[in-house]
């Protein structure tokens, strides 16, 4: 069970990772690279930004939880 535990907290680790490198920063993101970059003024109220935002904080927040579970569960 801890170890199943174990690899969902990883791969939950490694879309927050990928999700995060995917935003558009001050100078652009690895979003810019799909696509995603469609100037300064306009990348912030695309839908996709937006969504992308949304499934971030779902995968943070999953992340965070399943850190206090893990916590809790070996101690």
């Amino acid at each position: 069970m801890i170890v199943a535990f174990g690899i969902i907290y990883a791969i939950v680790g490694l879309v927050c990772v990928v999700l995060v490198l995917l935003h558009s920063g001050r100078g652009g993101g690895l979003s810019d690279m799909f696509g995603g970059g469609l100037g300064a003024q306009a990348a912030a109220s695309t839908t996709v930004e937006r969504n992308l935002d949304r499934i971030t904080i779902v995968f943070s927040l999953l992340f965070g939880f399943m850190t206090l579970a893990m916590a809790f569960a070996l101690d």
